[in-house]
């Protein structure tokens, strides 16, 4: 009888505990599976890594945050970013790591795993319910041979990011020693004493054929700048004696930028080449506002963001371009190497930018860009992921290079008139971010230390008649924020609202910032 009654109790809190589960959740699997299954339809699945096309579905129900707006182009590419992202874990003797191209580079270190994009890797992957992926990739970067320094990588950062969602900083205070040694490392092969900042090739900057070229870039100082600052913060949680050090090293790298690479009369932050008695170079190029991705400038510099929007400059209808387009250096050419920053649209940097542009909506009070502007981007970006095939039907797609005035995907056409393997190089190419953008970006949710969680959605007010992001594992709970104008739509009240596994914690009427604790 006892068995039975046991039996019988784990019976009911099993049916419960799913009943309360489906019922806490606002978005339910149809969605997810009717993307995924016109992905799988279209795609031809040339490289398979450790997630099958025919596994996907389940793994994304239960890793990923769904996602439901009234953009369904944005809403689109956010599952097939996700329906990507999972075809480059990869399983290797050492554990998982996440990969940049799906077929083997020559470039790329051990396991084919390249560092110029990981930052992203790190934000974009942070979000998967499944931390071990990211928990595998740190260690890989430090303890597994990866090649560590062979691109421009602010690793202590991503790290930091990822552990914001999951809420043990664990990892960080392990790999402390490797962090730091990595630091110096890179201030022996690049720190410059006299200028005080750090130099770079443009093509270990992951932008090669610049115009700007190398030298003294705001890329790989603000990279650092953010590493010191890192890891002033975990040598303090590990009462280690460097916590000043860094500190300090975080604030001349910062104020070395402000006074060398800010050209304050083109109100723009440039590259200055590594030559005695070198001027800062006469271009303004995308990777300028990479000090906002890092959160390192006030609003005393925020007029820099005069010219995102403007068609003289970097605004085009198929993605913003990688240099200014009134510059006599601009080009768009389909000869020569087939990835050139002189000009084409880049995901990359397009993603660098617009997570610069969020904090900047985020943090400062400014007149240059608006709420307006980033969702103009977010959806031309999101318009500019696709591809038309042979039969004319148009699917999701990313990338290399784009053409910012008819949408081409340059370096595949010229791979392709080249007959150049491995066959389709940049299919599922995953050297930037998109779901991360919607996640932290648009729909505004700020990981934080501690309990406290900041949400400022970057929708104007009234935009939207609503929008819901759904299943978001962070700190060990599961988020749901959503909108509902009428409150008709989700049948949960009207206006924003936050719910915290499946419990309402905090509305308004309006769509605006706000701060729980959890």
């Amino acid at each position: 009888m006892k068995i039975n009654y046991c039996i019988c109790y784990i019976f009911f809190f099993f049916i419960c505990g799913f009943s309360l589960e489906i019922q806490s959740q606002v978005l339910g699997r149809s969605l997810l599976d009717s993307y995924v299954n016109r992905f799988a339809e279209q795609d031809e699945e040339l490289y398979v890594q450790f997630i099958s096309n025919s596994q996907a579905a389940n793994f994304l129900f239960e890793n990923i945050p769904l996602f439901e707006c009234p953009d369904k182009n944005i809403e689109e590419i956010y599952y097939f970013r996700w329906w990507a992202f999972r075809k480059h874990l990869k399983k290797t003797p050492d554990g998982f790591i996440v990969t940049e191209f799906l077929p083997d580079v020559p470039w790329a270190g051990k396991y084919n795993g390249i560092s110029c994009p990981a930052w992203f890797h790190f934000r974009e992957g942070r979000w998967l319910k499944n931390s071990d992926f990211l928990k595998d990739y740190a260690r890989y970067w430090l303890k597994g041979g990866g090649s560590l320094r062979s691109y421009s990588f602010p690793i202590t950062h991503a790290i930091y990011q990822y552990c914001l969602v999951t809420g043990d900083n664990q990892i960080l205070k392990d790999l402390y020693t490797d962090l730091s040694k990595n630091y110096l490392e890179w201030k022996k092969e690049r720190f410059c004493i006299e200028e005080e900042l750090f130099w770079q090739n443009d093509g270990q900057d992951g932008m090669e054929v610049s115009i700007g070229g190398h030298g003294f870039r705001a890329t790989i100082n603000s990279y650092m700048v953010a590493e010191a600052q890192t890891l002033s913060k975990i040598a303090s949680w590990k009462a280690d004696e460097q916590a000043d050090f860094f500190k300090n090293e975080a604030k001349m790298i910062k104020t070395n930028m402000s006074k060398k690479l800010w050209d304050q009369k083109s109100d723009f932050f440039k590259v200055l080449p590594k030559e005695k008695n070198a001027k800062l170079q006469d271009v303004r190029e995308l990777h300028g506002y990479t000090p906002w991705a890092f959160n390192l400038m006030d609003s005393t510099y925020s007029v820099a963001w005069k010219f995102l929007m403007s068609t003289s400059h970097f605004f085009a209808p198929y993605g913003l371009t990688t240099a200014e387009r009134c510059h006599s250096g601009f080009k768009i050419a389909y000869e020569g190497h087939e990835c050139q920053w002189n000009g084409p649209s880049w995901p990359y940097a397009t993603s660098m930018t617009l997570v610069g542009l969020a904090n900047l909506l985020n943090n400062q009070d400014q007149s240059f860009v608006s709420l307006y502007d980033y969702l103009t981007l977010l959806g031309i970006y999101a318009r500019s992921q696709y591809k038309r095939t042979e039969e004319g039907i148009q699917i999701p797609w990313i990338d290399e290079n784009l053409n910012p005035f008819t949408g081409d995907w340059i370096s595949r056409t010229l791979l392709l008139q080249r007959n150049r393997l491995p066959l389709e190089r940049g299919k599922d190419y995953n050297h930037s971010l998109f779901c991360d953008l919607i996640i932290s970006g648009l729909i505004g949710i700020h990981p934080k230390d501690g309990t406290s969680l900041e949400i400022n959605p970057l929708v104007p007010d009234g935009y939207w008649e609503y929008f819901c992001l759904d299943n978001v594992f962070y700190h060990g709970k599961v988020l749901c924020i959503l909108y509902d104008k009428t409150g008709k739509k989700y049948n949960r009240g009207s206006g924003l609202s936050i719910f915290v596994d499946g419990k309402k914690v905090a509305s308004s009427f309006l769509i605006k910032r706000i701060n729980i604790d959890l």
